[in-house]
């Protein structure tokens, strides 16, 4: 009986690291579609000598990273779903797995401008959102992020 509880238990891990692996997948593929359909040019524009470096978010809840290289041109753009080799600065998002998407949506749907950089300020202050390494290289992949000037939100 207990080999077959430890079978059981073996699956439920299984599963539900399954299940959080997908997630993070799904932010991914979710972030590389955004950026390729909405993201704007200038904020690539902008890398300069970032360029190559990796920022990283991770994700405790969902016990995952997402690797973002700072790249110069939107189309060479390419979120991944693992731990960078060599991050500049790790982004962590200390909010429930039921919060992840709303507060990247919060990001994505901001003006990269100072205005849209204030409205993060909150999540700064609550300790939701931490940055360790560059800030400046944090910053330039959430000015990456930040879509909310394209014309579909008008």
């Amino acid at each position: 009986m207990s080999a077959n509880m430890h079978s059981t238990d073996d699956r439920e891990q299984k599963a539900l690291k399954l299940l959080k692996e997908t997630r993070i997948l799904n932010i991914v593929r979710l972030a590389n579609m955004l950026i390729d359909l909405f993201g704007l040019e200038e904020a690539f524009t902008k890398v300069g000598k970032r360029a190559g470096q990796e920022v990283e978010i991770y994700i405790p809840s969902l016990d995952g990273y997402l690797t973002f290289p700072l790249v110069a041109k939107k189309k060479n753009f390419e979120c991944r779903a693992e731990k960078a080799k060599n991050p500049v600065a790790t982004v962590v998002f200390n909010v429930k797995k039921e919060d992840v998407l709303k507060v990247m949506s919060n990001i994505i749907k901001s003006k990269a401008n100072i205005s849209g950089l204030a409205k993060l300020i909150p999540k700064f202050m609550t300790r939701k959102i931490k940055i360790n390494g560059s800030l400046f290289a944090a910053l330039t992949l959430v000015k990456i992020l930040m879509i909310g000037k394209n014309d579909i939100y008008n």
